[in-house]
């Protein structure tokens, strides 16, 4: 049987550029489509390489118990010992920013300041605890945003609170943040593949926190604000000859957490200081970015894949 590039996931939406580029490359890969399936753990994975873009906001699609099933998944692969990229490690961070965080700060990696609570009373505490003027609240497993709501005032967040709006964390988990203030409205997202860093592109946070950069989110989800937009200025652009002592921190925090690809996003304050708050295992890209700056995210995936297939097979 043909060894093959598994690309494990649960939108087809977000692999569509990648296969695209394995299809270029004329790399053999299977599409292994996670929501309900099985794994069955008394027989052998086939052979090949496999990788995960699991999803944390898995549930806003209907695919509540996927990323239970690709963990199931994957522990079952790294047994047998196969080749996985962004494996078990990786996903239990792409589910739980508490997990990212302490991953991040035993890196070395500065965070906000985050408490993490499980029900209203409690988010009330947290952020009285907290004890800023300005604090966020944002979804513990989360993806495009869910869940941010930026508040100024403890009286907003009890009105937020009884109102009706609140939807909780699809784990129950709802995260109280020290809220940066930006000099200016952006943030910064750093992208890795093979745990090295690729570019990092400037995302404009003007019109709200939901940044996901895929097409996908740009044309059909209403939660990304990058709908139509008169501005000259794009939402997303890719900053030119990037470099900041934080990258070799990434990727080194990559690579104690077993992560290959990712996009690793930070805000300044106005000291300068850096703030990450999020690592998205299942990083997608924005294509006018790209285009713009002649660098391809998913190229350079493809073309790391390609590459790890072609070892597994000369030391198989």
């Amino acid at each position: 049987m043909t060894e093959k590039i598994y690309v494990i996931h649960e939108n087809e939406e977000w692999t569509t550029h990648l296969f695209k580029r394995l299809d270029e490359l004329e790399l053999p890969y299977e599409d292994w489509f996670i929501n309900e399936g099985l794994v069955d753990l008394t027989e052998a994975p086939p052979e090949g390489v496999f990788y995960s873009r699991m999803s944390a906001s898995s549930h806003t699609r209907g695919h509540r118990y996927a990323p239970e099933l690709t963990e199931s998944l994957l522990a079952w692969l790294e047994h047998h010992g196969r080749k996985v990229f962004n494996g078990s490690r990786a996903l239990r961070l792409e589910v739980s920013k508490v997990n990212q965080y302490m991953a991040l700060n035993a890196a070395g990696i500065q965070t906000p300041k985050t408490i993490a609570a499980n029900g209203k009373e409690q988010i009330v505490k947290a952020a009285e605890k907290l004890g800023e003027s300005s604090f966020i609240i944002k979804h513990n497993r989360a993806g495009k945003g869910l869940g941010v709501q930026l508040f100024h005032s403890m009286e907003a967040l009890h009105e937020y609170l009884n109102g009706g709006g609140f939807e909780p964390s699809i784990d129950g988990i709802t995260l109280v943040q020290q809220y940066i203030q930006a000099p200016e409205p952006f943030i910064t997202r750093c992208e890795f593949v093979g745990g090295k860093f690729v570019y990092a592109v400037q995302v404009d946070t003007s019109e709200g926190f939901e940044l996901c950069p895929a097409d996908a989110c740009r044309i059909d989800d209403l939660f990304c604000p990058v709908g139509e937009q008169v501005e000259e200025k794009p939402k997303f652009q890719v900053v030119e000859g990037f470099d900041d002592p934080i990258l070799a921190k990434y990727e080194e925090f990559l690579r104690q957490n077993g992560i290959a690809v990712a996009g690793i996003e930070f805000i300044r304050n106005a000291e300068g200081d850096i703030f990450t708050y999020d690592v998205n295992t299942n990083t997608n890209y924005n294509a006018d970015a790209e285009a713009a700056h002649g660098t391809y995210g998913m190229l350079e995936l493809a073309t790391f894949l390609g590459k790890e297939l072609k070892g597994a097979k000369v030391t198989a």
